[in-house]
């Protein structure tokens, strides 16, 4: 059981830094004109635009900048951090 947990936490960690890291690059290719057309830049959208779409609810807009990628990756970080906690917990159940 306790190397069940383990694997969860791994799994669970490897797929908030996998999406963390989709998101940097949906973030990123807002300065390269056309990027967001080209196949892979399509593929990127479709699975960062839902997640980012509930912060952009909340007009986090400040001038020219959108920080709603940024605040869509500091949230993932703290699911991530209460996941493991949430995991390291059982394990001291488990013990």
């Amino acid at each position: 059981m306790i190397q069940l947990i383990q694997y969860i936490a791994i799994v669970f960690t490897r797929v908030i830094e996998v999406y963390s890291f989709i998101l940097v690059v949906y973030a990123l290719m807002s300065w390269f004109p056309g990027a967001h057309q080209s196949k892979l830049g399509q593929i990127i959208t479709r699975i960062a635009e839902p997640y980012i779409s509930i912060f952009r609810r909340f007009n986090l807009t400040f001038g020219m900048m959108d920080f709603s990628v940024a605040a869509a990756i500091l949230s993932l970080q703290v699911i991530q951090m209460l996941g493991i906690r949430l995991l390291n917990m059982l394990l001291i159940i488990f013990l």
